[in-house]
């Protein structure tokens, strides 16, 4: 493990990850996921999921051959939002992954939780009732909509259908939603309120309404003659960030709990920070002084300084604003060595994942802490004289990895950091 230089009353009781789990544009499991983006492609493509040929952008980040009803029946899958049924697919296989999902290893129930975060939450159903209620009147929206929609459902689900009855609850902080709901879950392991916790994000909004407000606000890319050209972040070019749906759940497990079983450990979660801008609604603050209290924060939490980061996971969302800002914080914080620091915005190759976006960015940290290599930045085709970095430019990179830094920044100034470091045998 990393050595800790700061030691706290809460150093005993470290959090490791032993289970992965996602579905998202490049993939329906973490292996097809990560070899999609060593290989450095893109998953973003036409919107098929309704027609939108009258909108500015028509290109989004689709998860592909997922079929609700045949994996949970057709009742079942008609009484969940899309969003839901994405969260749960992907607790499964972390669960399977973690060696968690037989009944004799989920005797842990009681000292195991959920936090699963949420950018936009469950518009399908808030859509599909609206529609109904103007058109058929209030006596025919559906008995389950309230259900359905409520922001705390994944998490709820997930708790109801594997018997988890520690702590349990929802994080909503836009497109940091997925690194605060790991770090939540990792604070809430340390201070001894769980053994085991479910955390992650879960996305579905590639929806009529979303896509509409997203536009408007001149937010998304619309290059759409080149869908997998689209997202470039920090390329000169960039236009805006591509919408996309997903989810990522990862098993975080007290360490000594852990080892006491035999689970296989991907790496260990060593710090976690947040701050707010408290600067504007949809900009960030140009210097990116809150993405720098955010990463600092988690530093500080990690017990590690500046020196010690050997990659950062950009949140990188391929907006000009965010690329800038961002490239502003990592200068402010890190000094000279910035441009020594491999970084990379995998949103190139997924799009944005909006509330799931930390929570598959970890599952892609850990899996290049273990196999030494740096997913790319692709579409970097022209620079950008504002972000001079080392954004690990269209082709994965073998490394020498220990300790990864991973960015999510959302609306409202919300700002997320975790720092995952490398078990080390």
């Amino acid at each position: 493990m990393i050595e800790k230089t700061r030691r706290t009353a809460d150093d005993n009781r470290r959090v490791v990850v032993t289970g992965l789990g996602t579905l998202n544009p490049l993939g329906n499991d973490a292996t097809t996921t990560w070899e999609a983006a060593k290989a450095g492609r893109s998953g973003i493509g036409p919107i098929t999921l309704f027609d939108a040929a009258d909108y500015p952008t028509r290109i989004a980040g689709e998860v592909k051959g997922f079929d609700p009803v045949a994996r949970f029946g057709r009742k079942d899958a008609r009484r969940m939002a899309r969003l839901t049924q994405l969260a749960l697919a992907a607790t499964e296989e972390a669960l399977a992954d973690a060696g968690l999902l037989s009944g004799e290893a989920l005797d842990i129930r009681r000292r195991a939780g959920v936090i699963v975060g949420s950018g936009m939450g469950a518009l399908d159903p808030i859509q599909d009732a609206a529609d109904t209620l103007r058109e058929r009147g209030p006596g025919r929206v559906s008995p389950f909509f309230v259900p359905m929609m409520l922001a705390d459902t994944p998490a709820a689900q997930i708790s109801i259908t594997h018997g988890l009855t520690g702590p349990n609850l929802a994080v909503y902080s836009a497109c940091a939603s997925g690194n605060n709901a790991l770090g939540e879950a990792a604070m809430t392991i340390r201070r001894g309120a769980a053994d085991v916790m479910l955390a992650g994000g879960t996305e579905a909004c590639i929806l009529p309404l979303a896509l509409s407000g997203f536009s408007v606000m001149g937010a998304t890319s619309t290059r759409n003659d080149a869908p997998e050209q689209a997202s470039r972040p920090f390329d000169a070019g960039r236009d805006g960030f591509v919408v996309s749906e997903g989810a990522a759940v990862l098993v975080l497990e007290e360490r000594e709990h852990a080892l006491a079983r035999g689970a296989t450990i991907y790496g260990e979660i060593l710090g976690y920070g947040s701050s707010a801008d408290a600067w504007h609604i949809t900009m960030p603050d140009e210097m990116g002084a809150g993405a720098v209290a955010s990463m600092r924060a988690a530093l500080l939490d990690a017990g590690l300084k500046a020196d010690d980061v050997d990659y950062i996971n950009a949140h990188g969302t391929s907006t000009p604003l965010n690329d800038r800002a961002e490239t502003a914080a990592i200068k402010s914080l890190f000094g000279e060595r910035a441009w020594a620091i491999p970084i990379s915005s995998t949103k190139s190759m997924t799009g944005h994942l909006l509330g799931a976006a930390g929570a598959l960015e970890a599952i892609l940290c850990l899996l290049a802490l273990r196999d030494g290599i740096i997913p790319p930045t692709i579409n970097y085709a022209q620079p950008d004289p504002a972000c001079d970095l080392d954004y690990v430019p269209n082709t994965a990179r073998a490394a020498d990895l220990r300790v990864a830094m991973s960015n999510s920044f959302g609306l409202g100034g919300h700002n997320a950091t975790i720092i995952l470091g490398k078990m080390l045998l």
